[in-house]
Order: structure tokens, then sequence, then C-alpha cells
């Protein structure tokens, strides 16, 4: 074997090792509470200039299968240009489960959706915070889901999202929100949390308050791996991951390549805040990625070969996800994918290294 291919073979291997750790992981299952002992709930969304998306929001969250004692749904309009604040108001008029609120003040120095999070969360009731966003559309079954979870010590419980998928562009997004997901779970159940995503989520308010809350937290564009962070750092709670359909919430995908784009950058600035683990994880598929786009200067069968095993482990890592999650995966979308998946990881730490701004909603940090 060529020099390559030694180097091919042993980064591939590896990231294989990865793959079946993570595997492993997100297939732990958990105790589950009984109706009767669900915990009362606040659903919180932070909406901003969401005129086209935030009454498919408001309809799936109506109709959440929860008792109507225990649940309340706090939507913030965050200070939107649009007609989302009218829509909200007329959808809700009648549901008193509803509430919305304008966050007023700017809760020591937070900004943006953070501070709208945070304003929600100091006027909120429940015991346990589910948090989605105004893009995303939730299962009925997804608040009890989510809440069966919180067995007494139990501080932390994350939910699989996915993504609309009717074309090509869009089923490549929805793939990679759940490969990078599924990393997320399997590394949180295996006790060494990555990541996380805050369209669905869900923490104790009890353990929100005794980090003290995000305003004591410092300032980061990716606010739910902050909190998920520094919930772990208290070392009281169990936090956990469960791969279960019933906790599914479907969002939209970036709908050009510009906005992607940013997501991509937003959340690379929030990966750059990762640990020695993280990023061991990060530079491992980096590399395997690299060595795919070297593959036609050093072309060889046995390097091919290394290339469709790759799309190989990529495949069946998701794949029983996707049966689990009661999800279809396209061949042409998998596909996408791969091509995708090696793009912008390998061109990722190109743009976020340089330059750490971003531009999100309408603003910029």
């Amino acid at each position: 074997m060529t020099l390559f291919e030694v180097i091919f073979l042993c980064v591939i291997s590896l990231y294989f090792i990865e793959l079946i750790i993570f595997s492993i992981g997100a297939g732990f299952t958990f105790p589950r509470l009984k109706d009767e002992d669900l915990p009362y709930i606040s659903v919180i969304v932070a909406a901003r200039n969401e005129e086209e998306n935030i009454l498919n929001c408001l309809e799936s969250l109506n109709k959440l299968i929860y008792p109507e004692d225990r649940i309340e749904i706090i939507i913030v309009n965050d200070h939107s240009t649009d007609i989302t604040g009218e829509l909200i108001n007329s959808f809700i008029v009648d549901k008193k489960k509803f509430k919305i609120l304008i966050p007023e003040e700017a809760i020591g120095s937070l900004k943006g959706k953070t501070n709208a999070l945070a304003n929600a969360i100091k006027i909120c009731s429940g015991e346990v915070i589910l948090t989605t966003d105004a893009d995303c559309t939730v299962s009925p079954q997804w608040a009890k889901t989510l809440a069966s979870y919180y067995q007494k010590e139990v501080g932390f419980v994350g939910g699989y999202t996915t993504q609309s998928d009717r074309t090509a562009f869009e089923g490549m997004q929805a793939i990679d929100f759940v490969y990078l997901l599924t990393v997320a779970a399997g590394s949180i159940n295996l006790k060494k949390p990555l990541s996380c995503i805050g369209n669905n989520m869900s923490y104790r308010k009890s353990a929100y308050d005794e980090i003290g809350g995000y305003e004591k937290l410092k300032f980061s564009v990716t606010e739910d791996f902050n909190l998920l962070m520094a919930i772990n750092n208290l070392k009281k709670y169990k936090i956990i991951y469960p791969l279960d359909a019933g906790g599914l919430v479907t969002s939209k995908a970036c709908p050009d390549l510009k906005s992607l784009f940013w997501q991509k950058k937003r959340w690379g600035v929030g990966g750059a805040e990762s640990d020695f683990i993280g990023y061991i994880v990060m530079l491992w598929g980096f590399l395997t990625h690299v060595c795919i786009l070297l593959t036609p200067f050093f072309f060889s069968t046995s390097a091919l070969y290394l290339c469709l095993l790759k799309l190989c482990i990529d495949y069946f890592f998701v794949m029983p996800v996707y049966k689990r999650l009661n999800l279809k995966i396209r061949l042409s979308h998998f596909l996408a994918f791969e091509i995708y998946f090696i793009i912008y990881v390998v061109l990722l730490p190109f743009v976020v290294l340089p330059n750490r701004n971003i531009k999100w909603k309408g603003r910029e940090f």
C-alpha cells in the first residue's frame, strides 16, 4: 500500500470507531414517568420576523397531547418588524394555555434570542421548560415524550430534529441534522456532552436557576450549548438524549445557500468553544473528508474502496436512527448529503477561524 492509502485507512478506521461509539450511546434507553406523574411544563418559543412560519408552529403546539392543567405555552415576539405579532395575537385570543410576551428589558448583557428566552423563563411557572423554534412544528406527543423522562435526578432532556425534505437540497440538510444529533445524543448519553439543539430541548427550571440563568453565562451564538454545558458542570443532574419518535420536531430547511452558509457558520463559531474531546471528534471528521478530496490526486483502487467504505459507514450510522424515528431516507438525498458533508466539513474551519462575525435573524453578532 502507498503512504496515502495507509494514512487514509488509519483515519477512516478511527472515524468508524467514533461512529460505533456514538451509535452505542444513542441507543441507550431510559425510564419514563407515568401520565399521572407528569410535571407542570412551560413551552417557550422565541419568534422574530416569522410571519411565514409562526402559524404552522402555533397549530402544532395547540395539538399537543398533555394535561391541560399542567402546561403553559409562552410565545415571545422578539420585536418583529413584520406581522408576526398580529398573527400570534389572533391565534391565541381564545386559547387559555397560550401567552404572548414582548421582551421590554435586556436582562444583564443578553442579546437577541437569548434575551427573549430569559425574559420568558423569568415569568414562566413550569417545573420543566421545553423550547422549540418558530420555524418548527412538533409532534402531538412531543411535550409528553420529553417531560416523561424527568425522573427526579434528570436535569436536561434533548430531542431529535429533522427537516422538511421535499428536494435534495432540503433532504441533505435533514440528514445532516439527524447525523449531527445522533453524535450529540451518543456523546451526551455517554456522559460527555458535545452539542445539542435549541429547537428541541428541555431542562429543569431548578437547574436553570442554579446556574444563574442565561445572564450568568458568557454570550454565545449557540446559547443552547452554553446552557447544556453549564447544567452539566453542576455535576448534580443526569443529562439524557433519548432516541424517541414521540419527541420529534420538524424544522424548515434553509431555503438557499446564503442562509445555509450563515447557519453553518453560526454552528461552527459555537463549536469553536468545544473542549479537547470535541476538537478531536471534529478533527477526525475533517481528516476523513480531506482524504476523500485528495483521492483523485493519489488515485488507486484501494483509495476508491475506502471512499465507498466511508459512504457505507455514514449510511449505516443514520439508517437505524431514521427507522427509530419513523422517517424514510431517500438515496438521492443521502448522496447529496455526502457531497455537502465533505464540502462544508473541510471548508468550515477556514470560514470560522479568520472571522467569527455572523448574521442571524436580521442581526449581526
